[in-house]
């Protein structure tokens, strides 16, 4: 049997994939990149914003029309879309075979008559990057931010044991990725559920004296309320930890965070941003910020410009606001028009496009150690 896996959505979900691979091929099947070569096409999902479940019913839809054409014999869905639409999916997809929410594969393998292994084993996808590779800490949020889905998709936080992520960032680093880079809805959570407390620089800890010394290690989506000076010191302090925070602030205005849901203390997000570039001026630094929320006044946006010019932040991906169905936010009073927000969102872009340039200027000159992804034989 020849299945083409088609992997839709965010790192983790890149992760997830990886493991429904190998274990569709641990299983007696083969993996083609190849939709035309396939028996089977199976899409795992995101469903997270709408321009997400847009993009997934497209991909659906196109596997539809070519199984309609004989192309293929079977189609399945998996992932957050199933978790989030299913019962309503399933009545406007009849065409679709079967459907896996986030992470039920051995019941997708059985479904395609395979017998999956006791044991999770990973794959190879065409998303996979041999050099970098995504280990997944754990599985939902316990942060309930007024205009996220994460909660009711994914469920309450699950943390991986640290044994279980060691052996797992040592495979990889064995099969010569040179760069692990930890995933999770919330790493500065890792752990609460299973120690009592987070336990995300114990893992770190750990990681640091397993790996080989020629491997990076990268942190993604970090809450900024449980991050302080003690943690980016040690960040700071390591050799093979990149001096690296990506921290999703959304907003600084106290009133947006609080109506967000999100502890209100702009001055915090500030501090720490600040801090780490006191110890580094090199320190790199990536954000996510959401403009548009119910409420937000012009005031309140420029204090957001105001906070990218003083926090000089290297990478910035921004998001107009969405009222996304089943959210607190999206019944709030005081939503934007979309005029506003797509204006709000150009000028922060804008922006963030100069500063970013600022600090690429940085570099000009400097020789530093680098991870070579590919080289061009004609450059």
């Amino acid at each position: 049997m020849k299945i083409h896996l088609i992997s839709l959505g965010c790192p983790k979900n890149t992760s997830d994939s990886e493991y429904l691979a190998g274990l569709l091929q641990a299983s007696g099947a083969s993996i083609t990149d190849e939709v035309d070569e396939a028996d089977v096409a199976i899409v795992n999902t995101c469903g997270f914003i709408r321009p997400a479940v847009e993009e997934s019913v497209a991909v659906i839809l196109d596997l539809e029309e070519l199984k309609q054409k004989g192309g293929l014999k079977k189609i399945c869905v998996a992932g957050c879309l199933v978790n989030r639409y299913g019962d309503d999916l399933k009545k406007e997809l009849p065409s679709v075979d079967f459907w896996a929410g986030a992470e039920e594969w051995a019941p997708l393998a059985r479904s395609l008559g395979l017998q999956p292994p006791a044991q999770p084993v990973r794959g190879i996808i065409p998303e996979t990057t041999p050099w970098s590779r995504y280990l997944k800490v754990g599985e939902g949020c316990e942060t309930l931010c007024a205009f996220c889905t994460i909660p009711s998709i994914r469920g309450r936080a699950r943390s991986n044991p640290i044994p279980n992520l060691v052996a797992e960032a040592v495979k990889l680093a064995e099969e010569g990725a040179k760069e692990i880079c930890l995933v999770g809805q919330d790493l500065t959570i890792y752990g609460r559920d299973l120690y009592g407390e987070p336990r995300l620089e114990k893992l770190l800890s750990a990681l640091d004296s397993e790996l080989p010394s020629d491997v990076w290690i990268r942190m993604l989506y970090l809450h900024p309320s449980r991050i302080n000076e003690k943690f980016i010191d040690m960040v700071a302090g390591s050799e093979r930890i990149l001096s690296y925070l990506d921290i999703p602030v959304q907003h600084v205005d106290p009133e947006i965070l609080k109506r967000m849901n999100r502890p209100p203390d702009g001055g915090h997000i500030r501090r720490i941003f600040s801090y780490a570039r006191s110890l580094d001026k090199y320190f790199a630094l990536r954000t996510t910020l959401m403009v548009g929320f119910p409420g937000e006044t012009e005031t309140q946006f420029q204090s957001l410009l105001a906070f990218l010019e003083d926090a000089m932040i290297d990478r910035v991906g921004a998001f107009t606001f969405y009222p996304e169905e089943g959210t607190g936010a999206a019944l709030m009073p005081g939503q934007v028009d979309d005029d506003v927000k797509e204006s709000r969102y150009r000028r922060l872009m804008e922006l963030q496009s100069e500063i970013s340039l600022e600090r690429q200027s940085l570099f000009v000159g400097r020789r530093l150690k680098i991870l070579t992804e590919e080289i061009d034989e004609e450059a």
